[in-house]
């Protein structure tokens, strides 16, 4: 009988800066008034309390990163993250600390796509960790919010293959080092979602936490430039067309690819990247959900807003806290526009 991967524990963790209504003030200034106005609708709408920074300051305020024009340049933003990033993914580590015992770690899988490093953050994180030479590392790249997936999915094929294996999978996400002197609105709306997060968790062949199932992978067709990041002089600029939602609904009327997400069986419980409210209302409403199937994925909206591949981890983290399902599906978008997931609970 085949091993069964768990997911056994997850500990999160966010910067101490809110930067939200700063942001929210700063986007406004710089819009029409007809369109300020209709900037603050969506922003009342979005779901979105809070969101997070690694930034010391305010960003925008009169001495912040962001307070003069030209805003730093791509080096300066990479600097930040260099030093930032392995910081929040040990602080995430941490709280997985106080959940799961976190020795013996065999295997160190990492995704973060908002920056670059060599050695890369997995390398910073194992050292700062103390972990053993000997620990395999894998860092998935520049994948954006599905990328937690593609971690999960390789832990789950490293323990099924190595049953022993105890494979910490982290993803941080600093998001915030790529703000843009926009004045368009879709821009920044796309703008208005992002914030910094780190998720930490462990995968074991112990029977503890979240039983992991299948994973799937689908491409939606034709809708390639919907979402994008570029790389720039000044960060990396992020394109989320409005288009997003309404092609994400599109494509989950397809009954092929309902069945291909959820294997023909009806889930009793959801996981789905909060990647904004209008998405989790397209999946809700195309896939005809309970009313409060998506709680945790709008809860975790709320606190923190989309922090890319560190999201999905969040909302699994709730779903830990309670009894484990029977059987449910994770599931995440991004640039592809790609659909990415996997299930799991008792009967996965």
């Amino acid at each position: 009988m085949a091993t069964q991967p768990h997911i056994n524990a997850i500990g999160t963790a966010v910067p101490a800066q809110d930067i939200h209504a700063a942001f929210v003030d700063w986007a406004r200034a710089r819009l029409p008034a007809a369109e300020a106005k209709l900037f603050d609708r969506m922003a009342a709408r979005s779901g979105i309390g809070h969101r997070w920074s690694v930034l010391p300051d305010p960003p925008v305020a009169p001495g912040g990163f962001y307070a003069a024009e030209p805003h730093p340049g791509t080096a300066a933003r990479m600097a930040l993250y260099a030093g930032a990033a392995p910081v929040l993914a040990l602080a995430a580590i941490a709280d997985l600390a106080t959940r799961v015992s976190t020795g013996a770690i065999t295997h160190l899988v990492v995704a973060s796509c908002t920056g670059f490093v060599a050695p890369g953050i997995d390398q910073r994180i194992a050292a700062a960790l103390g972990l053993s030479p000997a620990v395999e590392r894998t860092l998935v790249g520049f994948m954006g919010c599905y990328a937690a997936v593609a971690a999960l999915r390789t832990a789950r094929h490293i323990v099924r293959s190595e049953p022993e294996a105890r494979v910490l999978v982290v993803t941080v996400e600093l998001s915030t080092l790529h703000l843009q002197a926009e004045d368009r609105l879709e821009p920044l709306l796309a703008m208005l979602q992002f914030g910094d997060g780190a998720a930490a968790a462990l995968v074991t062949a112990d029977a503890v936490g979240l039983p992991m199932g299948r994973p799937f992978a689908t491409t939606l067709p034709d809708s390639d430039a919907l979402i994008r990041w570029d790389i720039t002089d000044r960060g990396f600029a992020m394109h989320l067309s409005g288009e997003v939602p309404g092609r994400i609904a599109a494509a989950l009327r397809d009954s092929a690819l309902v069945t291909a997400i959820t294997g023909g069986r009806t889930p009793d419980a959801w996981a789905v990247h909060a990647g904004g409210r209008s998405i989790l209302d397209a999946v809700a409403i195309a896939l005809d959900l309970p009313t409060d199937a998506l709680d945790a994925s709008r809860r975790v909206l709320a606190d923190n807003g989309n922090m890319s591949s560190a999201t999905l981890m969040f909302v699994l983290a709730r779903l830990l806290e309670r009894p484990v399902p029977d059987y449910g599906i994770a599931l995440a978008f991004g640039p592809g526009l790609a659909a990415e997931g996997f299930a799991f609970g008792r009967s996965a």
